[in-house]
């Protein structure tokens, strides 16, 4: 019997900003404590010659570097349809301040309406499914170093969800930083450690 390949999702430490800010492809850098502790969690417990792909996005290459510094045995390749949801005018502005308004517009067509004038969900769920397959097919164990949007939009499609209907579909649960999701493909189920 085949085995299901298994993927490793890990969200990046917390970014130097402050609380509440909306930061999607901001290049933000993270905290170095928190990314060498996420890394030696990582380091100890990802199976030996896990493919690792990362996000372009700095703060997720800041936990890349520090993981490859202690498992050195671990492929490592850039993928940016790992990176965060692009928000467009958003980025940089905190989330309080975005009028109510602009939140009603993207919610009443949540999948295809761009907030900020930059990615729409299913822009989102497309460039992830696109890796989720690849991933999938290759039946080999992975390691992914992303995002929270990524980590929820993987979710989805472990559960065989390509897109959320309405907001209310899109995974609601904290995705805190250095969280480590598991998930098996193709009908596997998950589980957070």
């Amino acid at each position: 019997m085949k085995k299901e390949p298994t993927l490793w999702l890990v969200r990046h430490a917390p970014v130097l900003a402050e609380k509440g800010l909306c930061y999607g492809v901001s290049n933000l850098l993270a905290d170095d404590a928190a990314t060498s502790q996420t890394a030696e969690v990582l380091a100890a417990n990802v199976p030996e010659g896990v493919a690792v792909h990362v996000s372009p996005l700095q703060r997720c290459q800041q936990l890349a570097w520090s993981l490859q510094l202690l498992r050195p045995d671990l492929r490592f390749n850039e993928d940016p349809r790992l990176r965060e949801m692009d928000f467009g005018a958003w980025e940089g502005q905190p989330w309080a301040s975005i009028k109510r308004a602009e939140f009603d517009v993207w919610l009443a067509d949540f999948a295809h309406v761009s907030p900020g004038g930059g990615e729409s969900v299913a822009a989102l769920m497309a460039r992830v499914a696109q890796a989720w397959d690849e991933w999938a097919a290759s039946a080999a164990d992975a390691l992914w170093i992303t995002h929270a949007g990524v980590m929820r939009a993987a979710l989805l499609l472990s559960r065989g969800i390509r897109l959320p209907a309405t907001a209310a579909d899109w995974p609601s649960a904290n995705v805190p930083y250095g969280e480590v999701l598991i998930l098996q493909a193709p009908q596997g189920g998950q589980k957070a450690v």
